[in-house]
């Protein structure tokens, strides 16, 4: 791969990669019962680490950090961020119900992790947040309605826009977003968004669905 293409690769795609690295070996390498040891010291160190930081601590900024080494930090959230709980968040109030078209909408829950696990062992990691939002749904029209929430996004207070992490989706979200309601259908959807973390610690995000009369939006924080 050539360095540009490496440079391309989406966060998510480097986490994995980094992942990957940290258990690979060739034959070049240390032998592999010498890297089993070395193996268990460096995962130990980074999920002590990612416990340290969960628990309200600052990043370490040692040597490696200084040279700027990515593939050890994003190595080390992929080795240990898998074990860390999904941090709530609070609702903001009022928290009102929405109409996009004849579908009701109301926000019920909030939630922050750097990792997302789908039903079985897949999961996606990043250096940002991903931001998951709970929806409740229901038909109040008189009629079927269909509805695209495949164009979901989340707005700053600065007009930036953030859409649907497409990976984290795929793997722990509402599939699929492009559907009909039937007449009364009641449910729960939950979009999963990737934020920078100042992002989401200050100012005001709104969730914004589009539906056939225009934008509808969701206060978030």
């Amino acid at each position: 791969m050539s360095p540009r293409a490496s440079s391309a690769l989406s966060p998510v795609a480097r986490l994995l990669a980094a992942a990957l690295l940290l258990g690979g070996c060739t034959k070049e390498e240390t032998p592999p019962e010498a890297m089993g040891t070395a193996e268990e010291r460096t995962l130990q160190k980074l999920r002590q680490e990612v416990d340290r930081v969960n628990q309200g601590g600052r990043p370490a900024m040692g040597p490696e950090a200084a040279r700027g080494a990515p593939n050890e930090q994003l190595a080390g959230l992929a080795a240990g961020l898998d074990e860390a709980v999904p941090q709530k968040l609070s609702v903001p109030a009022p928290n009102e119900t929405v109409h996009v078209d004849t579908v009701a909408v109301k926000l019920t829950a909030l939630e922050s992790s750097h990792s997302v696990k789908g039903s079985g062992k897949m999961g996606v990691t990043t250096e940002d947040l991903f931001l998951r939002v709970q929806l409740i749904t229901q038909n109040v029209g008189p009629k079927p309605v269909a509805l695209d929430l495949d164009s979901a996004k989340v707005v700053d207070a600065k007009g930036a826009s953030y859409p649907l992490a497409r990976d984290a989706q795929a793997l722990a979200g509402t599939r699929p977003l492009r559907r009909t309601w039937a007449l009364e259908e009641r449910s729960d959807v939950v979009l999963l968004f990737e934020l920078p973390p100042p992002v989401l610690r200050e100012g005001a995000l709104h969730l914004v669905l589009q539906g056939t009369g225009g934008e509808v939006r969701i206060p978030l924080r």
